[in-house]
């Protein structure tokens, strides 16, 4: 990536506001980030060692909880390591790359979700024929696409905000390198960029979403010609999983990038809920009304020496 800019670094400033709090920030973001990784981690352990969880929604699970591991990888570590009172600096090579897998790791939850979604779609709506429809072959297909289609608007955003000249100020006014502080710092008129920026991330969170919904709503009306309550009880607990962290996931990207007023503050705040708070609580959501999941990890915890 070519860039005739003068800076060769960036000093990252942290979340506003929260100046003389860096000891009880260090220790409330490392608590996070250790739960997140434990809790992904089980998961992942959970379901390769049951071969009952070896189907197509379980397979998708652990592609999710694989990115909710490196997800919060992207900034928790550097902005760890300034808490502790080292460096704030940050090479313009390392933004980028910030910028590059946070956008790429967000875009493939955000395709993921969807995948998921199809896939509840397919269980409930057409049973007899799932696992001709979610074979081997298109389980893998799909996962990749979503990594091949996150990896391809991550490379397009930060090529966007990259290719820009920074040849002044280097103070990014946040706790990691994104594009709303990038354009700030740039030497150049950034409106047509911001416009091309905000489309691009609005349409594809819109189309994903409505792709969701629209599997969602097939599914709820499926569920309403199942005679049986507890049938239907049945269904739609095995969705509402997904459906919590899908909310999870929207919200803040609604907030941060679609809202035409940012306000750095909320902006930072949503910002550690969605890299911090979010990839904690998935393995929660997806593991506590699931029986075999909390099945499964007992006996990892079991096997590990954690229980009884």
């Amino acid at each position: 990536m070519i860039n005739s800019s003068e800076v060769s670094e960036f000093i990252l400033l942290g979340i506003p506001q929260t100046e003389d709090l860096e000891t009880e920030l260090f220790v409330l973001f490392l608590s996070f980030y250790i739960f997140t990784l434990v809790g992904n981690l089980l998961i992942l352990l959970a379901i390769v060692s049951s071969s009952q969880l070896h189907t197509p929604m379980y397979f998708f699970l652990c592609k999710l909880s694989v990115c909710d591991i490196f997800f919060p990888s992207v900034s928790s570590p550097k902005m760890l390591f300034y808490l502790s009172g080292h460096s704030r600096a940050i090479s313009y090579a390392g933004c980028a790359s910030q910028l590059f897998f946070y956008h790429f790791l967000g875009c493939t939850e955000c395709f993921l979700c969807t995948v998921m979604a199809y896939d509840r779609f397919v269980a409930i709506c057409h049973p007899l024929r799932y696992k001709v429809i979610m074979s081997h072959r298109v389980c893998a297909i799909l996962a990749m696409g979503t990594s091949f289609f996150g990896c391809v608007q991550a490379t397009f955003l930060t090529t966007l905000t990259f290719q820009l000249p920074y040849c002044g100020p280097n103070e990014v006014d946040y706790f990691f390198c994104d594009i709303p502080v990038m354009l700030k710092l740039a030497c150049a008129d950034t409106s047509a960029l911001e416009m091309v920026g905000f489309i691009s991330v609005g349409l594809i969170s819109l189309s994903c979403f409505l792709l969701i919904c629209t599997s969602y709503s097939r599914i709820v009306y499926s569920v309403l010609q199942i005679r049986s309550a507890e049938g239907r009880r049945r269904a739609f607990s095995t969705c509402s999983a997904h459906l919590t962290a899908v909310l999870l996931l929207y919200m803040p990207v609604v907030l941060i990038y679609l809202r035409p007023t940012p306000s750095p503050w909320l902006d930072a705040t949503v910002q550690v809920l969605n890299n911090l708070v979010t990839p904690m609580l998935n393995p929660l959501i997806y593991s506590l009304r699931n029986k075999e999941v909390k099945s499964s990890l007992r006996k990892v915890l079991h096997q590990l020496g954690f229980l009884p």
